[in-house]
This record gives structure tokens, C-alpha cells and sequence, in this order.
């Protein structure tokens, strides 16, 4: 039995495979559309293609043509795109937008956007609600713009409900910015030795995939205005998740801990490196949805490990993961300063 008909908006990104496959699995109708127009090779035969730049003016309402049942948005990221859904609310029986947990700050108005910044650490409480504070919507960072788009379309609830997750630390094959490759490409390059900040403690609660389309799929089923946070059913520290990639791949890597925060020079920081934990509440998603998680993190790491190391084959990394290089910058693996580091530490003098 169809259920009815689904729209996919960035379908080849690493969310939106996964949505794809799980809406039509479900018994969806399922448009897939993307800059490309392309398909996974994953996906059953009858889900169709379409290419589509919605940043083009009318493009997306061209396209959709007389309209959908659930349009799924993985690519909204501001007003712009919150006032293009409203705008097609007539044909758009409702919608799941992904959001993101950057948008929280806590009770001193630190978020995301303050790290790194003299008493910029937020402190959260463990896990986060639904109802923790966020910051004020704007168009100045990604958080900001994710509130304003979380705002306009709430608004508009009465003509398009909108459930909006916010994803934690995305991770599984297809990322452009896989927090993986860290610890990954060091086991591949014969380093034996890492050095971790804040004890190895640093808690960034992530959430695979598989796991954000499954949330996906039962909102799709469910329409209603709500928020909702998209996390694994476990939330390990830096430190574990280092461990957990060395059981993957069959190595011993020894991890030198770092008191406090990252130097000057970059020792000891990692995509995950933050002073106090970031967890998620998802007992919102489990009560109103029937959420039950896909997948757990050590669970689904095996896979990861082995697209991340299928990238890297006979390239370097910045070609693999650009998007990567530029929001970290090549000082993710500067081997000679963790090494001079690592040389005052056997010293005595680090």
C-alpha cells in the first residue's frame, strides 16, 4: 500500500541517501532531488530522480509541480528557505527539516558559536531538552540562521506542519566533514601515539545517518509542528571513540591525555574537543514518535571506518574531504608539532 507521495530535497547527501531508502522501504512514493539529479546505487528502481538547484528562483515550485504529501528538506539553512516551504504550504501537506543541536546556548548565553573564546564554554545540562534556550535567530553563524529558519517555520504551523530535528554530531559514509577521519587517517599513516584535551573527556553526542532517516520516516507518518533532537542511544567520550577505531582497524594506539584545553599549536584538539558535555535528550522523539534508534555508534563504525579508508586510498586527504580542510584546516594533522609535543611530555617539560 502506497502511503503517498515524498520529496527528498538533497537526497545524494549523506542524510538524504539514507531517507530515501528508508521512506521508500516504508512504503513512500519517493522523489529524490539533488544538484545533480543523481541516485545511490542502494536505492530500489522505482524511486525517481530529479536535478534541482533550489536556490533558483521558482525552481522548487516548478518542480514540484501540483505537490507532495511530506516534503523532507535536508538542505534549509535559513529565512530564504524557510520562506520558499511556506510559500508552497498549499502544496506541501507537511514537512521534516533538519536542523541542528548548534542552535542551544546555556543560561549565560554561551553556545557553540563562543567556543574557544576567553569563558566561552558552555555549560549544558546533561542531557539537553527541547526547552533549553537557543540563541537569538539572525543571519550572523550557522546557529543563529538555523533559529530563524526554526522560527519562520513553526509560524507557519497552522497551514504547514513542520517537524524540525536537531541533529547532533553527524557521522557514516558520505559526510564531507567526517570527524572519523582523525583518528582513521592517524591509524593509517603508522602514528601509535595521540594526545587528546580536556582528559579525553570531550562528549560531542553524535548521530548516525541511518538513525536521523529513521526519525525521518516515522515524522513522515505522524505530521505535526514539534522539535525534536536526533541522537545515538549512547554518547561516547574522545576518548572512547578513539578506542573504538583502533578495534576496528586491529591496532594499539597508546593516548597521552592533555590536562586542559588544545595549545597554540593544535596538540591535542580534535573535531570533537569541547570543555563539558554535549548530550541530547531524545525521550521527546521516543515518546511522540516511537523512536527507537537503528543503530548504536560502535555498531555502525565498522562501516564508516571502511568508506573513510576507501577515500583515502592513493589520495591525499584534503582532496578526499575539502570541505573538511577548510573548516579545520591542515593543522588536523600536524605531526611535527604533536611530535615535538610528545617529546616535551617523555621530557617532563610539557
Amino acid at each position: 500500500m502506497i502511503k503517498g507521495n515524498a520529496w527528498v530535497l538533497g537526497a545524494t547527501g549523506q542524510i538524504g541517501r539514507a531517507a530515501v531508502r528508508a521512506l521508500a522501504e516504508d512504503g513512500w512514493e519517493v522523489t529524490a532531488a539533488s544538484l545533480g539529479g543523481g541516485r545511490d546505487e542502494r536505492w530500489a528502481d522505482g524511486i525517481r530522480t530529479v536535478r534541482l538547484d533550489r536556490n533558483e528562483e521558482g525552481a522548487l515550485a516548478a518542480a514540484l509541480g501540483p505537490g507532495c504529501d511530506v516534503l523532507v528538506d535536508m538542505v534549509a539553512f535559513d529565512a530564504a528557505h524557510a520562506r520558499q516551504l511556506t510559500g508552497l504550504a498549499g502544496r506541501i501537506g507537511s514537512a521534516v527539516v533538519i536542523s541542528s543541536g548548534a542552535v542551544y546556548e546555556d543560561e549565560r548565553g554561551r553556545g557553540f558559536d563562543t567556543q574557544g573564546e576567553p569563558d566561552g564554554a558552555p555549560v549544558y545540562p546533561v542531557p539537553i531538552p527541547e526547552e533549553q534556550r537557543t540563541v537569538a535567530p539572525g543571519d550572523t553563524t550557522y546557529g543563529t540562521r538555523k533559529v530563524e529558519l526554526e522560527s519562520l517555520l513553526l509560524a507557519a504551523g497552522g497551514e504547514l506542519p513542520v517537524t524540525l530535528l536537531r541533529a547532533g554530531a553527524i557521522h557514516g559514509p558520505y559526510c564531507r566533514t567526517p570527524r572519523e577521519l582523525y583518528f582513521v587517517k592517524r591509524v593509517l599513516d603508522g602514528r601509535r601515539r595521540r594526545v587528546l584535551s580536556f582528559g579525553g573527556r570531550s562528549v560531542f553526542h553524535p548521530v548516525h545517518a541511518s538513525n536521523v532517516a529513521e526519525l525521518i520516516r516515522l515524522a513522515a507518518s505522524r505530521p505535526g509542528s514539534r522539535v525534536l533532537n536526533a541522537g545515538d542511544p549512547q554518547a561516547p567520550t574522545v576518548a572512547e571513540i578513539g578506542a573504538a577505531v583502533d578495534e576496528v582497524l586491529g591496532v594499539e594506539t597508546e593516548t597521552v591525555l592533555m590536562a586542559g584545553a588544545p595549545g597554540a599549536d593544535g596538540v591535542g584538539d580534535s573535531p570533537w574537543s569541547i570543555e563539558h558535555p554535549v548530550v541530547y535528550d531524545m525521550s521527546a522523539a521516543e515518546r511522540e514518535l516511537g523512536y527507537r534508534p537503528v543503530t548504536g555508534y560502535a555498531e555502525s563504525l565498522p562501516g564508516t571506518v571502511e568508506w573513510l579508508s576507501a577515500q583515502l586510498a592513493g589520495r591525499e586527504w584534503t582532496d578526499a574531504f575539502p570541505k573538511m580542510a577548510r573548516n579545520y584546516g591542515t593543522g588536523l594533522f600536524d605531526y611535527a608539532a604533536e611530535d615535538a609535543w610528545l617529546a616535551r611530555y617523555d621530557a617532563g617539560t610539557a
